[in-house]
């Protein structure tokens, strides 16, 4: 592609800089919605050879009996493919991809090499297709966000915009794989790039709406489970919501640890990497010799639980199991996605707690599917901590807006759950354990070990208390600032001005000297201290939506010593980083 060629063209039609990255968006979520659709083919197309050919091949060969004790060598070749192109191609495909996405955004300015998307695609097919358990929205999560990468780098995008086409390629992604295009965009914004800002916001859906077009009119348009009509019987099941919201956050975080137990155990072990997965497939062989139930997705076994088909002792069962079956998958090095791994063990635990409280409370619950499906998103929620996700993805797959209050409720409770008894969540601890922590998109531990000072400014506009309206607007005309440091003579805070704060005023002249800026200033204003961490600064300015902060030396009375403006954080972090990536 001639890049030159294509910045003449933005230039002859006058494209601005987010008409450019709209378009991208476009062929962002064009390309990934594609991907998707041959990505599960290609799923289809293992599958028929592990379980389609090789049944034929082997019921001939030893018969229906003998086929059973042949079954833990399906996943362990699938795991022996998998190996080489895990470790020799692409190591970012090892697990389920989206750690590696969160720090490209955080750390890398959204950079992911191109062959990872190749080496996720082909690894995560094999994964599932000979029996993984593991999910599909992971791996194309992290082949969308390479598309993306790839497409921002072709086009040199600044880092900041080619973290955007990252978050759109994740939710073009999560939108093909489930149809869920709302739940796309929150998934890429609460987790992926941890901004809401409008101009992140406006691509990423873009991106979402034409994957959610493309896919619908190649896949069809329908839910990914048909469920029963669910709804709250009666208000005695509030409580018991939250009960099981209670249980399912402890059931999460167990989940989460032990992943990451098996993942280390795996990694820890004195044999070649090529042939770890092999030996979690064989494990998980095994396993499946008495419970197949536990291989793959398991979207059928969910089916199932919502529709009530399974019975308690099965679903107490499958509870442990796969957890179990999850983690020798991905724990060993197998490349596939925790979703619909979660999807899974919250319908059986949420079935098996249904059975309980219909047993208990005949007269007043609902039927243990509703407690399936709300379970559904109450493991997700306590996984990911990602409530917003969880609530509208289990909405959006099965369109039913009957079961809401429960979902929206349980959700809560677990994810708080979750995050009280173990602060990392399924996608973050693997990134914690290598020094790495990020929260709202940037990795705060890089922050954390820098303080206010060191990026403050001395210089700045101040406005006296007693300064008349005509006054300051005359400041505001010779300078470009928007926020202004109102203090006394001695240099104490008294609190702050910005341009939003005198629109009222603007048109009336007659208050010129009749207003000052004591009238007009926020006494009540947000402050640092001068020996503060960048991460309390940058916390405050998200949560504010501000853009500069007074900065005070809390040892002489909030005397005012200088100013911590928004974009030289930013500058500040991305040079740390740098740094600290060059070390």
């Amino acid at each position: 592609m001639n890049i030159p060629k294509i910045d003449r063209l933005i230039k002859k039609f006058q494209l601005s800089g987010t008409n450019v990255l709209i378009i991208l968006a476009v062929f962002v979520g064009l390309a990934t919605s594609l991907g998707a659709v041959g990505f599960i083919y290609l799923i289809e197309y293992f599958n028929s050879i592990f379980f389609g050919l090789t049944d034929e091949f082997l019921t001939e060969t030893i018969g229906d009996r003998g086929f059973k004790f042949w079954l833990p060598l399906i996943p362990m070749v699938g795991g022996l493919l998998v190996g080489p192109i895990v470790y020799k191609f692409a190591k970012e495909a090892k697990g389920h991809g989206v750690p590696e996405v969160m720090n490209s955004v955080a750390r890398l300015g959204g950079i992911i090499r191109p062959r990872v998307a190749a080496a996720k695609t082909i690894a995560s097919a094999i994964c599932i297709g000979s029996g993984g358990s593991a999910g599909r929205e992971g791996p194309i999560v992290q082949i969308g966000s390479a598309i993306g990468s790839t497409i921002g780098q072709m086009f040199r995008m600044s880092g900041d915009r080619v973290k955007i086409l990252v978050g759109c390629g994740a939710a073009a992604g999560i939108t093909s794989i489930f149809n869920a295009p709302i739940a796309g965009v929150i998934f890429s914004l609460e987790i992926i790039l941890g901004d809401f800002a409008i101009k992140t916001f406006s691509p990423v859906l873009i991106s979402s709406v034409v994957a959610s077009v493309v896919t619908r009119s190649i896949m069809g348009n329908h839910p990914a489970f048909e469920v029963p009509s669910y709804s709250l019987v009666s208000a005695w099941e509030i409580p018991l919501y939250i009960v099981m919201g209670i249980l399912i956050g402890g059931y999460g975080v167990s989940f989460t640890r032990a992943l990451d137990y098996l993942e280390d155990f795996f990694d820890d072990l004195k044999i070649s990497p090529y042939i770890k997965p092999a030996i979690g497939g064989l494990l998980l062989g095994t396993v499946a010799m008495f419970y197949p139930q536990v291989l793959a997705d398991g979207y059928e076994t969910i089916k199932l639980v919502l529709y009530g088909e399974i019975g308690i002792a099965l679903l107490l069962v499958l509870i442990f199991l796969k957890m179990l079956a999850t983690c020798l998958t991905l724990g060993s090095g197998n490349s596939g996605g925790i979703f619909a791994p979660s999807l899974f063990m919250g319908a059986v635990a949420g079935g098996a707690y249904g059975y309980l409280v219909s047993y208990l409370f005949p007269g007043v619950t609902a039927t243990p599917g509703a407690y399936a499906l709300v379970g559904m998103a109450g493991m997700v929620a306590a996984t990911t901590h990602a409530p917003m996700t969880a609530m509208l993805i289990i909405f959006e797959m099965t369109t039913d807006y009957r079961i809401i209050l429960p979902l929206m409720l349980t959700v809560v409770i677990s994810a708080l759950v979750a995050g009280k008894l173990f602060e990392h969540s399924i996608y973050t601890i693997k990134l914690a354990k290598r020094g790495i922590d990020i929260r709202g998109g940037k990795d705060v531990n890089v922050l954390k070990s820098h303080e206010v000072r060191e990026i403050m400014e001395e210089e700045f506009i101040s406005i006296h208390p007693s300064t008349p309206l005509a006054e300051i607007f005359k400041k505001i005309e010779n300078s470009t600032e928007s926020y202004f440091v109102v203090q006394d003579d001695n240099g104490i805070l008294k609190g702050v001005i910005s341009f939003q704060d005198l629109r009222s005023v603007l048109s009336q002249h007659s208050l010129d000297y009749l207003v000052i800026a004591q009238d007009l200033l926020k006494e009540e204003t947000d402050l640092i201290y001068f020996d503060d961490d960048l991460e309390k600064a940058y916390k405050l300015f998200n949560l504010k939506d501000i853009k500069m902060i007074p900065v005070v030396n809390e040892y002489e009375s909030n005397k005012v010593i200088g100013v911590i403006r928004k974009e030289s954080l930013i500058a500040y972090y991305n040079k740390q980083l740098i740094e600290t990536l060059r070390k």
